[in-house]
Parts: structure tokens; C-alpha cells; sequence
């Protein structure tokens, strides 16, 4: 049986510096930073959304039957209306902070949100967004 020869636990090369924690800090603590953010998985269990996505369908079915009470839609269909409402929600939140890290602040604004909407969105897009989404915050500022 081999034994392996016993390796220095700090090589001349690399010494460890022993630093203390006031030294270790060199600016300012930053107010707030990206590295804090992450999306975390909301739920554990397996399901036909991912971790982290929300599932839509129960309100575009709810939508559909005021528009068209006749008519159906297919699952494989609610999935692509899913994936896209999830999709421009991300997009939204992502412009959304890039504008909030422009103004130098760590709080978002309902002016950072409908700036991004504006950003991303076609102009009468967006006009109809924002009057709906403004509409919406308030309805439940008041109830």
C-alpha cells in the first residue's frame, strides 16, 4: 500500500494573509445590490409549471369565456398563452430594474413599470397597458 507524501498546508508561493474584518472592508456598503436578487422556486413539488412560473390558465379561461362564452381552448393552446404572458412578465420585471438601477434606487416604482411597458411594448400597446394596469392598482388600492 502506497501512502501519498504529505502535502504543506500553505506553499511558499501563495501565503495566506491573515486579514481582519475592518480590513477586508475597502468602500462603502453598497445600498443595495444585484447579487441579492434571485428568483427563488416557490413551490417544491412537481408540477406542469416550472419552479419559479406562474400558471395563467385560470384566468385566460375566465377571460375567454366573458369575450367568447361559445368557445373553447385547447390545453396545448392555454400553454403558449402561459408561456408568453410569463415570458413578457419577465422581460417587464428585467427592464424594470434596469431602469430602477439608472436612477441609482433600490425600490421599484410604479413609473420604473410603466416606463419598461413603454420600452418594450409597441406605443398603443403599451398606452392600453398602462391605462389598464393604472386602473387595476387602483381598484385594489380601494377595495
Amino acid at each position: 500500500m502506497r501512502v501519498a507524501p504529505k502535502a504543506e498546508p500553505f506553499s511558499p508561493r501563495h501565503p495566506v494573509r491573515e486579514t481582519s474584518r475592518m480590513a477586508r472592508s475597502t468602500g462603502p456598503k453598497p445600498r443595495c445590490s444585484r447579487e441579492q436578487v434571485s428568483v427563488g422556486c416557490r413551490r417544491t413539488g412537481g408540477g406542469s409549471v416550472a419552479p419559479g412560473r406562474r400558471n395563467y390558465a385560470l384566468y385566460v379561461n375566465r377571460v375567454r369565456r366573458e369575450v367568447a362564452p361559445q368557445q373553447g381552448m385547447a390545453s396545448r393552446t392555454l400553454g403558449v398563452m402561459n408561456t408568453l404572458i410569463n415570458s413578457i412578465f419577465e422581460r417587464i420585471a428585467a427592464e424594470a430594474c434596469s431602469v430602477m438601477g439608472f436612477r441609482k434606487r433600490c425600490t421599484l416604482t410604479p413609473g420604473d413599470i410603466q416606463k419598461a411597458v413603454y420600452t418594450l411594448l409597441p406605443a398603443k400597446l403599451a398606452k392600453h397597458a398602462v391605462a389598464f394596469g393604472s386602473e387595476a392598482v387602483s381598484r385594489y388600492v380601494r377595495s
